[in-house]
């Protein structure tokens, strides 16, 4: 009795589910049966024939190789072999003496005719997946020309079934956000940013923490900014899904990650640390705990500038604020921002028709793009990292033509920000020690430190909102609208210092979050005199 190995495959686990491997275990052991044969052992794989290193085929071989059974028994042709390679070592097996059996199929491998019939099913087969993979692949470029991801979705996104965009998980969503606006501020190295995350309880569908590979994977993924991006090929394409975050955020990431210039670890998150400057020395004063107390000192040895208790920083940062509180002045400058948001609309039709310019000249380029690539002017990576960049500023050019559609403007923010400014004090006396931060980061540009005082100098915005009181009601009527930032430059002699500052949209943005954390904190009254305001 011939001793033979018994080989079942399919091509995916989620088949090795089902009942066919049973199936051919059980037409191999009764063909065994009827021709008098022993199966010694059985080796089942859960993986496609249509490409070379299967583990478990290729162990077989080498056992059968070395004379520990003298046949091998499997259930059809194309469950051994789809490709060329592993039909040839089928066939050297046969050669070298190995008998060959197919439950199901009426071949004698060990004629002539038989094996020549077999070599012609084999070919049928490898035929049948090569047909199978191009049509595949075609649907899949189908899909990805729709803007549909057809794969798996990353982290922070839902499957919703074929033909369908992901869609944002809500348990995950947040999570993905903060991940990339914390990266942005280049506080953040990725060990410091997971372990930041996971103070904040965001975790993988898991449960586990997010590792730090998977969030590299996260803050290099176009596709939260609406781009798809195939990692194998580096084809990139235009997304219907919604996206998390803007095209501007993701590149500020890229550029962050690009010169590895994110801050590792904040070992002493003191409220104030680098904000408070020496007026002599220009050098910022250090944070340091002295016996349970925070001071910020200046160590220039000359400098005549002592140490400030935290405490009394906050008192003068607090009294600050209540001198920036408004009261008739308010009215000044609301009347006086709404005369000239009016004049914007013939301004923003004219940038409309900008964006939509700029847009079909970046799809001309994309068109460009692809007949170089046809043309085999320039390579396919070149082409992959080109068409990214384009992808991503088409996406960015999308996002501003639907800021300009909308009915408000950064005017409208801009006067929703001039009410906030009048409960800012009392929002900094409650708010938390990273909140109060970000507060003082808004309202100043600096806070100077003498040999006997501390002085607050306004930020742009809060100049911005002296000076725009303090102008008498009524303004030039111009036959063109101007930017706010040019607007106020023009008017009152200001100009923002720093180019990537944060916008009014965003501070507005900002401090509506805090005060709607602190909303039960403010008495009726206040909030009835705002609303009033």
């Amino acid at each position: 009795m011939t001793t033979c190995f018994g080989y079942t495959r399919v091509s995916t686990v989620k088949q090795g589910e089902g009942v066919s491997l049973e199936a051919q275990k059980d037409a191999i052991t009764k063909y065994a049966d009827h021709n008098g044969l022993k199966i010694a052992n059985w080796f089942e794989e859960k993986e496609t024939a249509a490409k070379t290193g299967r583990p478990v085929f290729n162990q077989m071989m080498r056992d059968l190789k070395s004379g520990r059974a003298g046949g091998l028994i499997v259930h059809k042709i194309d469950r051994s072999a789809r490709n060329f390679r592993d039909w040839a070592l089928i066939g050297d097996l046969a050669d070298s003496g190995i008998q060959i059996h197919f439950a199901t199929e009426t071949l004698d491998f060990g004629s002539r005719g038989g094996r020549l019939a077999a070599d012609v099913q084999a070919v049928v087969a490898a035929d049948y997946i090569r047909n199978l993979r191009d049509e595949t692949i075609k649907g899949l470029q189908g899909r990805l020309k729709q803007g549909l991801y057809p794969y798996k979705a990353p982290l922070g996104y839902l499957d919703m079934g074929r033909g369908n965009p992901k869609k944002p998980d809500p348990k995950l969503r947040s999570g993905i956000v903060d991940a990339f606006e914390l990266y942005a501020t280049g506080q953040y190295s990725l060990r410091s940013l997971q372990a930041e995350l996971e103070v904040r309880g965001y975790a993988a569908p898991s449960g586990r923490p997010v590792s730090r590979s998977s969030l590299e994977n996260i803050l290099g993924n176009p596709f939260y900014a609406g781009i798809i991006r195939i990692k194998r090929t580096g084809e990139t394409f235009p997304g219907v899904h919604e996206t998390l975050i803007t095209s501007d955020l993701f590149n500020r990431v890229q550029k962050i990650k690009g010169n590895r210039c994110g801050k590792k670890v904040t070992r002493h998150a003191f409220t104030y640390r680098r904000l408070i400057r020496c007026a002599e020395c220009g050098f910022t004063l250090s944070g340091e705990r002295q016996k349970g107390r925070v001071y910020y000192r200046c160590h220039t040895s000359t400098c005549p500038v002592r140490g400030f208790r935290e405490d009394r920083v906050e008192q003068i940062i607090h009294r600050y604020l209540k001198s920036c509180i408004w009261d008739e002045r308010h009215k000044i400058a609301a009347d006086k921002t709404l005369s000239v948001w009016y004049r914007q609309k013939d301004t923003l039709q004219r940038e409309r028709t900008e964006v939509d310019l700029q847009m079909d000249q970046l799809n001309a380029k994309l068109e460009r793009l692809t007949d170089a690539f046809v043309d085999r002017v320039i390579d396919r990576e070149t082409m992959a990292k080109r068409r990214q960049t384009y992808l991503l500023e088409l996406k960015s050019l999308e996002a501003k033509k639907v800021e300009l559609g909308k009915s408000g403007s950064d005017l409208r923010h801009l006067l929703r920000f001039f009410e906030l400014l009048n409960d800012v004090a009392r929002l900094y006396k409650i708010a938390l020690a990273h909140e109060k931060r970000q507060l003082v980061e808004l309202a100043t540009s600096n806070v100077l430190a003498s040999a006997d005082s501390l002085t607050a100098e306004p930020s742009f915005w809060f100049r911005a909102s002296e000076a725009a009181s303090a102008v008498p009601f009524g303004c030039h009527c111009r036959a063109t609208f101007r930017t706010l930032r040019q607007w106020l430059k023009d008017e009152f002699g200001l100009e923002q210092e720093k180019d990537d500052g944060p916008s009014i949209k965003e501070l507005t943005t900002r401090l509506s979050d805090m005060f709607e954390k602190y909303s039960g904190a403010f008495d009726n009254t206040t909030q009835q005199n705002s609303e009033e305001t």
